[in-house]
């Protein structure tokens, strides 16, 4: 059976989403239209903004899933990342906490999308 390997993501105006993530995860655009940009995360799997379904990205609309980033390293790897992503404008959800997987916090885009940063499993 095939792995996923599209994470789709809805926002409400794609270039200011893709502003943000472009700075937040310092990656370029492999596919740009006006409703839909995509980024190639790995040979054949991508992480795509998509304004077609616009009125599903309410920041006020509770989120049950979260884009994630694992790094490698110790805690101060996470907390590191953080402090970056403060100093880019990031809101934060949750500040920087330890959990049972480990170093954790949660930031949300402009559209209210959770990600949050913790260790590789």
């Amino acid at each position: 059976m095939p792995a996923p390997n599209l994470f789709l993501v809805y926002v409400r105006d794609v270039v200011k989403a893709s502003t943000f993530y472009r700075g937040l995860f310092d990656i370029e655009p492999t596919f740009t239209s006006p409703r839909y940009v995509a980024f190639e995360l790995a040979p054949g799997v991508l992480f795509a903004l998509w304004s077609g379904r616009s009125e599903h990205a309410v920041p006020s609309t509770p989120r049950t899933s979260e884009v994630g980033l694992m790094v490698p390293g110790p805690a101060s790897a996470v907390d590191d990342i953080y402090a970056e992503w403060v100093g880019k404008g990031a809101r934060v959800v949750t500040a920087p906490y330890d959990d049972v997987f480990g170093r954790t916090f949660v930031v949300a885009d402009p559209d209210g999308n959770l990600i949050r940063v913790s260790p590789v499993d």
